[in-house]
């Protein structure tokens, strides 16, 4: 099916579930509507034999071939390097660390001797890899009228059905109804009388008395004044009628079932941080921004080649063939976006009371993290 016959079915499709866009788990793709009646108790769809929460592959992989097109020619020749900060860009920093700190003492930022400072490249590399799946099973409302397709046709097959996306790039969620399967059951929940057996009274109307606990007297022997000695009440779940409407079918005794179909898009991140051993924790960088080198975007990015730095090549090249085994064959891969990214960190070594200590300086928020500091009171063990 060509994408202009998807586009002009579109307007069968009726939306039964939606979210913004938002980050999603399986509690959020739980019915929300009456439970559908048992699965040997409803008619087989063609094409929708296997209902259930396995996702159900895409009915189209596109054409046989390598897992991504042949690398285009590599980059031309760039300098990536970013100079490493001042000495007084440092020690302001540095003096701004301490000085957050109510148990460091100024001293040894303010009289410290720089020795040396070393700029280290640090390279992020992520890729987003943004996914569709779908899933199907039978769900139901309240029957009141509504229109009943079961038997205008064929139903269309689960992939072959357009769903707008939302948002590129974020966890979305959304239901539809799958054209051709709606039909009317009577109400399994309350067997089509629209009312159940209130279970507080077992459909007697009736209750123990809370206030006497069913004896007809309180404490001090008095007869109880809310059930007037009788030890029984009226229930107050049901209001003495024994039954409640029905929270399957509101009271309707029949249901309007039908095949829902649930697709989820998610974003796939795989990221990368190319550690230099420079003795720096790379978990620091996780809030942290940096300069972005580089941004692809595409149905199927190229693996990275000729960059400055060997490694990034080698995440991008994994990455890429990870993303492509792992979703290809179970979702739908609809955009890859792959960045760069370039986190300024420095290395200082300095001298105070002769003796030498380093801190880093990393992010361009200009943030400091050291271990050694030598003017510190006992309480402060941990940075």
């Amino acid at each position: 099916m060509d994408r202009t016959q998807l586009l002009s079915d579109q307007d069968e499709v009726q939306a039964v579930e939606s979210c913004p866009a938002a980050s999603y788990t399986d509690q959020d793709l739980a019915d929300d509507g009456a439970s559908a009646p048992p699965a040997d108790l409803m008619p087989v769809v063609p094409g929708y034999e296997n209902l259930g929460p396995n996702v159900i592959p895409p009915s189209n992989f596109g054409p046989a071939g390598p897992p991504y097109p042949q690398a285009p020619t590599n980059d031309p020749a760039r300098h990536f390097d970013i100079p490493a900060v001042t000495e007084e860009l440092a020690q302001e920093a540095f003096i701004n660390y301490v000085t957050s700190k109510c148990c460091y003492s100024s001293k040894p930022a303010k009289e410290m001797i720089f020795t040396d400072l070393h700029s280290l490249n640090t390279y992020r590399y992520r890729l987003e890899t943004f996914t569709e799946s779908r899933t199907t099973q039978w769900a139901s409302e309240p029957y009141n009228g509504q229109v009943v397709d079961g038997f205008n046709g064929v139903a269309p097959p689960p992939w072959s059905i357009p769903v707008p996306v939302a948002a590129l790039f974020q966890d979305c969620k959304k239901a539809v109804r799958v054209p051709n399967t709606s039909t009317v059951k009577g109400c399994h929940s309350c067997l089509t009388l629209g009312r159940s057996a209130c279970r507080s009274c077992v459909n007697s109307g009736r209750a123990h008395c809370g206030a006497c606990n069913g004896t007809g007297r309180i404490h001090n022997g008095k007869r109880c004044r809310s059930c007037q000695g009788s030890g029984i009440m009226r229930c107050s779940a049901c209001g003495g009628v024994g039954s409640l409407t029905c929270t399957t079918c509101k009271g309707k005794g029949k249901l309007l079932c039908f095949i829902k179909l649930k697709i989820a898009w998610k974003n796939n991140v795989y990221m990368v941080v190319i550690d230099k051993r420079s003795g720096f924790p790379v978990e620091l960088l996780n809030d942290i921004s940096g300069e972005i080198l580089r941004t692809d975007m595409a149905p199927m990015v190229y693996p990275v080649v000729g960059f400055p730095d060997s490694s990034v090549n080698s995440a991008s090249e994994n990455a890429v063939r990870e993303h492509q085994a792992q979703f290809s064959t179970s979702c739908r891969i609809l955009q890859q976006k792959q960045t760069i990214e370039l986190i300024p960190i420095t290395r200082v070594h300095y001298t105070w009371n002769e003796k030498t200590h380093i801190y880093f300086v990393y992010g361009v928020q200009h943030k400091i993290y050291t271990k050694d500091y030598p003017a510190k009171c006992c309480c402060c063990s941990i940075l």
